[in-house]
């Protein structure tokens, strides 16, 4: 029979409606009979006690608020009735927690580019970058005749990515311009890339250079608009050169250990935290098993649910490193004023979430159970295997970009109410319900859904290690199809 409510965690004092429910409609919950009061949509919650002013409501067997007037058994609960219980800054205790994982180790493959560095890519796309927007109309003209001139044979895509910034920002603004841009430049998914600067901005390209540190020079060139008498002839000479060497590389067999993934979500709603999520945390629970590798951001969409991650640290020093990721994010809240606790969006209480505790504990379901191997700053790049935590904000595009900044392959992207961007490496988007992914085909790629109708969670999660093995191996994902592709750098400061 079809299920039409789900109580998630034994110790829940509230149940999720998989369908709507309407008022008069008997549950039976625990061996309890209770009439729902109300219509309650989809994702939402139902009472499944009666609850007192400022007691606290329990799901996923956190609190994830407390009621901010009585309510009774069987009503509806969603943001007016309930609080967030989150404040300020807060001390942390490690208390380690053993992670005893049974996953069996697969010889899985996927089809890939080894790059001469010994790093991997998904993608071999031609990429031009420019260290500052002032130069954006070149990049898109030289993307452009390219792509004209060549057809893309040979190469997975050409791709120009314009940005806002490069000139008067200073300070972090400026530094995370240019770790953002660097890590774009070295990223293995790109088999070459023509950096255009103009020559007057505060990202100075000469400077820049030296920034990126080692490259391969016949994959990666440099030209200044201002230095040069034909920026559009010397960009497309630039760009030949590129294209003859990408166009004859192949892919061949690379292990799965070498994938690495960011996990991501947006536009949550109540089922992303029992369907979609949770198939990323059993993926990444796996991938990790196999030597891979997973990150997870979003640093304000962990509060409340932090120190789930602080006690899963392999050691002291990754416990106060995911310490100082909370508070710093937290400090940085309320520095401008504002409150760590009024995050979620009008998408995601029309869905069913009501608090940042409820969006935090759903969110962090998506890294599973595997410890927490790394951590990094905004704009560092992978140094470890595993599980890593990485610095950026909720906001999808800018986290997105982070994730694939830092030197992830692909983004996998979980969403209740949907949305079709894409960042510059593939961002394959998973429906947390079957209405979604019916409705908005051109944007969701896989649908977790069916883990609430009639599919076991572990043939689903067959069937999503196939296709991402598929995607890595070059199937386009629907951003790509569609071209959605572009960049958000973090920005924190002034602007000149």
């Amino acid at each position: 029979m079809k299920t039409t409510y789900l109580k998630i965690n034994a110790a829940d004092n509230v149940a999720v409606a998989i369908e709507p429910l309407k008022a008069g409609q008997q549950i039976i919950v625990a061996g309890d009979t209770i009439t729902v009061n109300e219509d309650i949509p989809a994702g939402h919650k139902v009472a499944l006690k009666d609850f007192a002013e400022g007691e606290n409501i329990i799901k996923y067997g956190y609190p994830i608020g407390h009621a901010i007037k009585a309510v009774k058994q069987g009503d509806w609960i969603n943001e007016n009735h309930v609080k967030t219980n989150l404040a300020g800054l807060l001390d942390y205790t490690y208390e380690p927690h053993p992670v005893a994982l049974d996953i069996a180790k697969k010889e899985l493959t996927f089809k890939g580019y080894r790059r001469a560095n010994g790093e991997v890519g998904i993608r071999n796309e031609i990429w031009i970058i420019p260290t500052v927007g002032c130069v954006n109309g070149i990049v898109n003209q030289l993307a452009a005749l390219l792509q004209q001139e060549t057809g893309a044979k040979g190469v997975d895509a050409i791709v120009p990515f314009p940005h806002n910034y490069g000139c008067s920002q200073l300070g972090d603004d400026h530094e995370n311009t240019k770790k953002i841009l660097r890590d774009m430049v070295l990223h293995p998914n790109a088999g070459g890339v023509l950096v255009v600067g103009l020559g007057c901005e505060n990202n100075q390209p000469d400077v820049f250079r030296e920034f990126v540190g080692e490259y391969d020079e016949s994959r990666i060139k440099f030209m200044v608009a201002q230095k040069s008498e034909d920026e559009i002839g010397e960009g497309m000479s630039l760009l030949r050169e590129i294209y003859n060497l990408a166009s004859k590389d192949v892919r061949t067999d690379i292990p799965l250990s070498e994938l690495r993934v960011g996990l991501k979500c947006g536009g949550s709603d109540g089922f992303s935290g029992i369907t979609a999520n949770p198939l990323l945390g059993e993926f990444s629970d796996f991938l990790i098993a196999q030597g891979g590798t997973s990150v997870l951001t979003e640093v304000p969409e962990m509060f409340g649910a932090e120190t789930i991650l602080m006690n899963r640290c392999e050691n002291r020093d990754l416990f106060e490193q995911t310490v100082h990721l909370i508070n710093d994010f937290k400090d940085y809240f309320l520095s401008h004023g504002e409150p760590v606790g009024e995050n979620p969006s009008p998408g995601n209480k029309a869905g069913g979430i009501s608090t940042l505790e409820e969006k935090a504990l759903g969110c962090t379901q998506k890294c599973g159970k595997s410890y927490v191997s790394g951590v990094m700053g905004y704009g560092d790049r992978l140094s470890v295997k595993g599980l890593s935590l990485l610095s950026a904000p909720g906001n999808d595009l800018v986290a997105s970009t982070a994730l694939a900044a830092c030197g992830c392959h692909i983004v996998l992207f979980t969403t209740g109410r949907g949305t079709p961007f894409g960042t510059f490496v593939p961002t394959m988007k998973i429906s947390t319900n079957s209405t979604l992914a019916k409705n908005k085909p051109t944007w969701i790629d896989f649908n977790a859904g069916v883990i609430v109708e009639d599919e076991p969670m572990s043939a689903t999660l067959e069937r999503f290690i196939d296709y991402i093995i598929r995607v890595a191996s070059g199937e386009e994902v629907n951003n790509e199809k569609k071209n959605y592709r572009e960049i958000a750098i973090f920005k924190t400061g002034v602007t000149l």
